[in-house]
């Protein structure tokens, strides 16, 4: 991995298995991500055959029990592997973080039989998963949703749809968040719904501004039934568990945007000491000098603050929440501004596909709105000072 990303791990005395598995998914990207990621973005092309390549390497369940296939890390470990994955594509490193999401879910939260049952094809990557949480009418407002889940003997019944959701229509397993009971919170269960599940259906994939990687659809339930013991957990358990996955989600998405931002910053670099302009490099005019000094500055000083957060969930500290909070927002907004910076230090060229720039800038725009927008992400943080 790059100088600039050694000088701020070492903040935190990595140990040797750490640098082993941030080496390991550094290696695996440049090799099997990098090469193909602007081909990806450029078709729109979801590389399942590639994804399911990191299951072999415990990419599949990062933070899943072993008895199950899992590889039972850290959270700081996480943050290390989607970081480095990023290096090579924020979008692929994002479906991943996703995956992981799922995964870890239910080993969390499911019952032994659960977790046996679909947990090892999981972690071995042999099925994908999504995540869906989010609906056309109630994004931030996640206790609004609407979809509803009715019990008909030894099935419950889901109604409803779901936006926005990653992955739909190519994986193979959905966590769904429907109402089992009343307005609010307490009346929203989890369920674990396979594709092939009766009455699920899947929109149109999503034309959007980044992110061309990863198909982006509706999934639509229409009386679709799935088997009670699919249930995660209790009935009503379901707003809990979904805000349980976000601590970590907000660290993954944070890490996507740092790798994604240092790969801007040594694509600069290099095209900064080779471009001429007035007979000399411009990266000898201190204009563009200092512009690189806080470029580097901003992507050390998220680095730490994210490692430092990550390192605090893994404690289980008792303001690891706000933390997470913290860092999305940070972390985020420091690698889009990067990447953008990136791009202007490019001139036209930037604005180019070939180059890979426009595509981190456009990747890394959506990192302020995922796992909570970064408003919300203020919202909390301000909560945890002043109190509700």
């Amino acid at each position: 991995m790059d100088a600039a990303v050694d000088a701020g791990t070492s903040q935190f005395e990595l140990n040797e298995d750490q640098r082993a598995i941030q080496q390991m998914a550094e290696a695996f990207a440049a090799d099997r991500v990098a090469p193909n990621a602007l081909d990806w973005d450029r078709n729109k092309h979801f590389p399942a055959d590639v994804i399911r390549e990191t299951g072999p390497l415990g990419l599949g369940g990062i933070y899943v029990s072993d008895d199950v296939g899992g590889s039972a890390l850290g959270r700081l470990d996480a943050v290390l592997i989607f970081e480095a994955l990023s290096l090579a594509d924020p979008a692929f490193s994002s479906f991943i973080s996703i995956h992981n999401m799922v995964a870890s879910m239910i080993d969390r939260f499911g019952s032994d039989e659960q977790r046996q049952h679909f947990l090892p094809k999981l972690t071995s990557m042999e099925w994908l998963a999504s995540y869906c949480l989010t609906e056309p009418g109630s994004g931030s407002d996640a206790a609004a949703l609407k979809t509803r889940a009715v019990r008909s003997g030894g099935d419950y019944v889901l109604n409803g749809v779901k936006q926005f959701i990653s992955g739909a229509g190519d994986s193979d397993l959905y966590i769904v968040m429907a109402r089992t009971g009343a307005d609010g919170p307490k009346g929203i269960s989890t369920f674990v719904v396979p594709k092939d599940a009766p009455g699920l259906s899947f929109g149109a994939n999503e034309h959007k501004m980044g992110w061309h990687m990863q198909s982006t659809r509706q999934v639509v339930f229409e009386d679709c039934k799935v088997p009670a013991q699919n249930l995660l957990a209790d009935e009503g358990a379901g707003f809990g568990i979904a805000m349980a996955g976000l601590d970590g989600g907000r660290l993954n998405i944070a890490a996507c945007s740092l790798g994604g931002a240092q790969s801007a910053l040594d694509k600069a670099l290099s095209y900064t000491a080779e471009r001429k302009a007035f007979g000399a490099k411009i990266n000898q005019f201190q204009a563009l000098q200092f512009k690189l000094a806080d470029m580097e500055t901003e992507l050390q000083a998220a680095r730490i603050f994210l490692y430092a957060a990550a390192s605090k969930l893994d404690r289980k500290a008792p303001d690891a929440s706000k933390w997470s909070a913290m860092a999305k927002r940070f972390v985020t907004d420091i690698g889009f501004n990067v990447a953008n910076d990136a791009l202007q230090l490019h001139g036209g060229y930037g604005y180019l596909h070939d180059y890979g720039i426009e595509k981190l800038v456009r990747d890394l725009r959506v990192h302020q709105i995922l796992e909570g927008t970064n408003e919300i992400m203020r919202v909390i943080i301000a909560r945890a000072l002043i109190g509700r």
